[in-house]
């Protein structure tokens, strides 16, 4: 299952820019645990969380039932990045 995709399809609405996410799997010990990082903008990193953490949650939420499709226990992380001047 594509997850990456999944996440693509709802969070690419919420961010100002899209094209600055970077969702990559973490390794694990445990070949049913699945650790997803999710990297963008601090601005869009907090948009992505939400208040007390209300977005996050239901994006973990999504992921637990797709991913219990495959008998496998999703978890997400999230870290953001600034962008220099010289990029803007």
């Amino acid at each position: 299952m594509d997850y990456a995709a999944i996440l693509h399809a709802f969070i690419d609405d919420f961010v100002e820019n899209k094209d600055a996410i970077l969702i990559r799997e973490l390794p694990n010990d445990n070949p049913k645990d699945l650790t997803l990082l999710i990297v963008a903008e601090s601005e869009d990193t907090s948009r992505l969380i939400g208040r007390k953490g209300i977005i996050a949650d239901a994006l973990r939420e999504v992921l637990a039932i797709a991913g219990k499709m495959e008998d496998r226990r999703v978890h997400l992380k999230f870290e953001s990045f600034e962008r220099s001047s010289s990029e803007e």
